[in-house]
C-alpha cells in the first residue's frame, strides 16, 4: 500500500493512527490493539473483520509509533 494513502486512513474505532505491517498485510492500531486486514490491496476497515493483537505484538511496537 502507498504510504500517502496510509497516512490518510484512521482507525475506525478510535480515529487514531494506523501502522502498516507489510509482512502480514494488515493495518495496526496499537491504541485499540486491533489489526485490520488488507485484502487484494484494499484495507478492510471494519471492527468486525479485525483481529486482536497479542500481548507480544503490542509490546513489539517500534519507538515512535502511536500508542
Amino acid at each position: 500500500m502507498d504510504k500517502q494513502l496510509i497516512s490518510l486512513l484512521a482507525c475506525p474505532v478510535c480515529k487514531g493512527e494506523l501502522t502498516l505491517d507489510k509482512a502480514r498485510h494488515e493495518l495496526l492500531c496499537y491504541a485499540d490493539g486491533m489489526a485490520f486486514p488488507i485484502r487484494e490491496g484494499i484495507p478492510v476497515m471494519l471492527a468486525s473483520e479485525a483481529r486482536t493483537l497479542t500481548a507480544d505484538e503490542r509490546l513489539d511496537r517500534k519507538p515512535g509509533q502511536p500508542v
